[in-house]
């Protein structure tokens, strides 16, 4: 059981031998062995022959992946000796094309296939054609039915094997860029959150120990100390916002929340009242309303819609300052809108507004990584709107593409663990939609017209061929009968044809008995034989330079 199973896989190959690839090949056999059978049919095989072809061109097909060079010398030979087995040919040379290592052992498979070719050939039919015609004729058919798919079969593997080996290296290539962008991000993700550690943490602790102190001074009244207890708690939940940020610019992940805090939901949807709530206390005059059935939004979503408001909030605090602020949150069927709207500002500011211009695009890209959309601008009679949509799931605009260091597409907000986008998958693409419908028209067109050409070449070699072949084999009766015995060899010669015609080898021996020691000249009848599987023959003998038979007779094909 174990030899069989190693003799299996020596046979099998290193390509997988699957049964669709099974059936595909046993199939082909079928097909060309069947029209194998109509070749020898033609050529008057007897029906051993044709068994036997049949056979030679299904093992042959079947074993041409394994043996790519063994079964095109195998199938060359057997081709001068079975007709039947030419068609097999193109296959054999399509697949050692493909399949033989290196230009040395490919050259070398192609010269002996051809040596065999021609060499049976000429033995096959030694006695009826002459050699150096069947040489010609076997180097024609093997350079259309062997050389060209060959060479077609070798261009387009190495085609695709370059195409395969540039597509591994831009895949590798990528990574180790995608590695360095990556190690470089981070770097400046540390610096960036150290310096913001250093600075807004420190500036913040600040605020924080110097409100809490002012908080517990008797001097204050209950207003003053109200709003300094707003403060104080301001500056609290900014320092663990800057933790937060901290920690993911540091790390590429959320630092992790104390459990008290990640139960509260005082960062999403159910946050918005503390957060209108704090700015009452400052002295601000906000109104949340709500109106719809409440439902659950993703954490994205919720989280998207509350700093929707604590933007557009803060935006009135510092451009519209003592004006009313309205704050809207409408559950729809297929969305949250939430809107808030400022009225014109009360009076002048405290002082410089201090803005980086960013808050507002943020919003938007952080809606739209989530499949919403943000859109703010001046209401009419003065004041500002910003109004935000976003969806109760995740959409699938949840993925974006966005340029990346390098300025190529990355995809962001999608599902954890997603990556850059594989550039050598686009270069697939575009590699075979290019050059499988141009590059494979060109192929296909250039092997074509190489094909036609060689055919139409061996076509008219092969007319004019036949054409001095039967100029130079056949007779009409009336010449044949003014031929008489005892004329010299010279003047019956030169009156007649020479005989040399492919036509003709070898039909002196099919005929009556030939004097001894005579040599004799056949010649076909230009007169229609009896049926179309004989030929009218016309003998001339010669002997010690006269004429000293002739015979007319019958040949069958």
């Amino acid at each position: 059981m174990a030899k069989t199973r190693a003799g299996w896989d020596r046979l099998r190959g290193p390509e997988p031998w699957t049964r669709r690839m099974l059936a595909g090949d046993l199939a082909l056999a079928g097909v060309l062995a069947v029209l194998g059978l109509g070749i020898e049919e033609l050529d008057n095989g007897s029906g051993r022959r044709m068994l036997v072809s049949a056979v030679v061109v299904v093992v042959l097909t079947l074993l041409r992946r394994r043996f790519p060079g063994t079964t095109l010398v195998v199938g060359s030979a057997a081709s001068g000796v079975l007709p039947g087995v030419f068609l097999v040919t193109i296959l054999l040379g399509w697949s050692a094309g493909r399949r033989i290592v290196g230009v040395g052992r490919a050259l070398a498979a192609f010269t002996l296939a051809f040596l065999a070719a021609a060499g049976f050939s000429v033995l096959s039919q030694w006695d009826g054609m002459r050699p150096l015609l069947v040489i010609v004729f076997s180097t024609l058919m093997f350079l259309v039915a062997t050389v060209v798919p060959g060479l077609a079969s070798r261009y387009w593997s190495q085609r695709r094997t370059l195409l395969r080996a540039l597509q591994e290296r831009n895949g590798q290539l990528l990574r180790e860029r995608a590695m360095v962008a990556g190690q470089a991000r981070l770097r400046e993700r540390q610096r960036i959150a150290q310096d913001m550690h250093d600075s807004l943490g420190h500036q913040l602790a600040l605020i924080s120990v110097h409100t809490g102190a002012l908080e517990v001074d008797p001097k204050l009244t209950d207003r003053q100390r109200e709003a300094v207890g707003v403060l104080r708690q301001a500056s609290v939940a900014a320092m663990h916002e800057l933790r937060e940020v901290v920690g993911i610019m540091r790390d590429g992940v959320e630092a992790p929340v104390p459990l008290e805090e990640a139960q509260s939901p005082a960062r999403g949807v159910a946050g918005i009242a503390g957060v209108v709530e704090a700015a009452r206390g400052a002295g601000t005059d906000v109104r949340l309303t709500t109106s719809g059935q409440p439902r659950e939004l993703v954490a994205a979503c919720d989280h998207a819609a509350y700093r929707i408001v604590q933007e557009a909030l803060t935006n009135a605090y510092k451009h519209a300052p003592g004006a009313s602020i309205a704050v809207e949150l409408r559950y729809e069927d297929d969305s949250l809108v939430v809107e808030i709207a400022n009225g014109v500002a009360a009076g002048p500011g405290a002082g410089e507004v201090v803005s980086g211009g960013q808050g507002l695009t943020g919003l938007r890209e952080r809606a739209r990584l989530v499949g919403g959309m943000v859109h703010a601008g001046a209401v009419e009679g003065g004041g500002f709107r910003v109004a935000g949509v976003l969806p109760y799931g995740a959409g699938p605009a949840g993925v974006a593409e966005v340029a990346d260091d390098f300025g190529q597409g990355v995809l962001v907000g999608g599902p954890k663990g997603d990556s850059p986008m594989d550039w050598s998958v686009v270069d697939r693409e575009l590699a075979v939609r290019a050059h499988s419908r141009t590059g494979g028209i060109a192929l296909g067109c250039g092997i074509t017209a190489a094909a036609v050409v060689v055919l139409l070449i061996a076509l008219v070699a092969g007319v004019v061929m036949l054409v001095g072949s039967v100029n130079n084999a056949m007779i009409d009766r009336g010449e044949y009968d003014a031929v008489r015995l005892g004329e010299t060899e010279q003047a019956v010669r030169d009156r007649l044809p020479d005989g040399d015609s492919i036509f003709t080898g070898g039909m002196d021996r099919k005929g009556p008995p030939r004097p001894e020691g005579s040599n004799c000249l056949v010649l076909l009848s230009t007169e229609d034989s009896p049926d179309l599987t004989t030929d009218v023959a016309f003998r001339f003998c010669f002997k010690d330079g006269k004429l000293v038979d002739k015979q007319s007779y019958q040949v069958k094909q």
